[in-house]
């Protein structure tokens, strides 16, 4: 359906018509002007089109000749739009573009330049996606990306643009070859990692070792995502996090959760859409479905490799309900691993308030930052 606006070739104004309605009743112009209680001057200019219509004066010609005021409103309105021509495309073609994309974010974050050519815009927002039309859906890759929203979204602009500057960001990268046979293995060897803050400023190497490809990508408001595990190709798995929440719960959740999707090759040899996987902060409530398997097996992965799963059962029913920090250290220090870890899943699961021993959970952006090769925070890396 044609959703365009049939413009007439001409329309008269409103005076035109109140000119026929006077001559029909032979009437002068200072009799209406007596009928309706107005200057005999307001009357001439309406005739003479050097005068809107306003709603009074409406509603007085309605009155007048027996018609609605909508009736002189609706010729107002038809001369006042003819007046000003063709409608100016670029208004919807901008429109198009806004709802395509989050244009004001992708300028402020310096993926694109700013324009105001719509056209030049449009294709600044092409290029970014890889696409030479609006209308054609990005093609995309496989992917799980964490993040607080349903399952069954489809993306938003905001997380589709952010999902692939990562990709941006990954393809600048040239790590290690990947191995899947023995990648499963190897990544246990971050947990030497865990003890100290501060050397998570060592995951980007100890990854690209592994042949993973790791970038940090700032989140757009209100995209939610905390991380994402997707691919290039068949051997080149990467794993994208937005560090939404500092703390160190969340980075190594994050990270280790995406990198179970690694390990179990989801989505490697895949041609589907990125999928979401769904995982709230312990404020944001329970979500209300359920995660698909793979997503609940990479959850597994990652509280697995944080915390022992035997032995934190087991420390719960020894100390449930009175978790001190006391105890809390103690259990950490046993298994090399930051106290933050453990009060982390102890939130998660609802065995403490989150409002307690928030102090273990500290910030690792700024050590992570010094060499991940990351966009956001006010610094934007030239890629392409």
């Amino acid at each position: 359906m044609d959703n365009k606006q049939h413009i007439p070739v001409e329309v008269f104004p409103p005076g035109e018509f109140i000119r026929d309605e006077l001559d029909a009743r032979g009437w002068e112009q200072r009799d209406l002007a007596e009928i309706m209680g107005r200057p005999e001057r307001l009357v001439s200019e309406l005739i003479s089109g050097k005068r809107s219509l306003t709603a009074e004066t409406a509603q007085q010609l309605g009155e007048a000749f027996g018609t609605s005021a909508q009736v002189w409103l609706n010729l107002e309105s038809a001369h006042q739009l003819h007046k000003l021509g063709k409608p100016d495309e670029a208004v919807s073609r901008r429109a198009r573009l806004y709802t395509a994309a989050p244009i004001k974010d992708m300028v402020r974050r310096g993926w694109i330049v700013e324009s105001n050519n719509v056209e030049v815009m449009e294709n600044r927002v092409m290029r970014f996606y890889g696409v030479d039309s609006l209308d054609a859906r990005p093609d995309f890759f496989s992917a799980a990306a964490r993040k607080s929203t349903s399952y069954v979204d489809e993306f938003t602009p905001a997380q589709q643009a952010w999902l692939f500057r990562a990709r941006q960001l990954a393809q600048t990268l040239k790590p290690s070859n990947f191995d899947a046979r023995t990648f499963p293995a190897e990544v246990h060897g971050l947990r030497s990692l865990l003890a100290n803050p501060d050397d998570v400023r060592q995951v980007p190497q100890a990854l690209a070792s592994l042949g993973v490809r790791f970038v940090v990508v700032e989140h757009l408001p209100e995209t939610r995502i905390d991380g994402a595990c997707f691919w290039l190709d068949s051997q080149s798995p990467v794993v994208a996090l937005s560090l939404r929440f500092d703390r160190i719960d969340s980075f190594w959740f994050t990270l280790m959760h995406e990198l179970g999707h690694v390990a179990a090759g989801d989505g490697r040899d895949s041609a589907l859409r990125p999928d979401i996987d769904l995982v709230k902060d312990s404020r944001e409530g329970v979500r209300d479905d359920a995660p698909p398997p793979e997503e609940a097996a990479a959850n597994l992965f990652a509280s697995s490799f944080l915390v022992p799963p035997d032995e934190f059962e087991e420390f719960i029913r020894g100390v449930s309900p009175r978790f001190s920090k006391q105890k809390i250290d103690g259990f950490a220090a046993r298994h090399t691993i930051h106290p933050g870890l453990v009060v982390g899943q102890l939130h998660h699961r609802g065995l403490i308030p989150f409002a307690n021993l928030r102090a273990t959970l500290v910030k690792v952006r700024a050590s992570l930052l010094e060499t991940a090769l990351y966009d956001g925070w006010g610094v934007t890396p030239r890629v392409g």
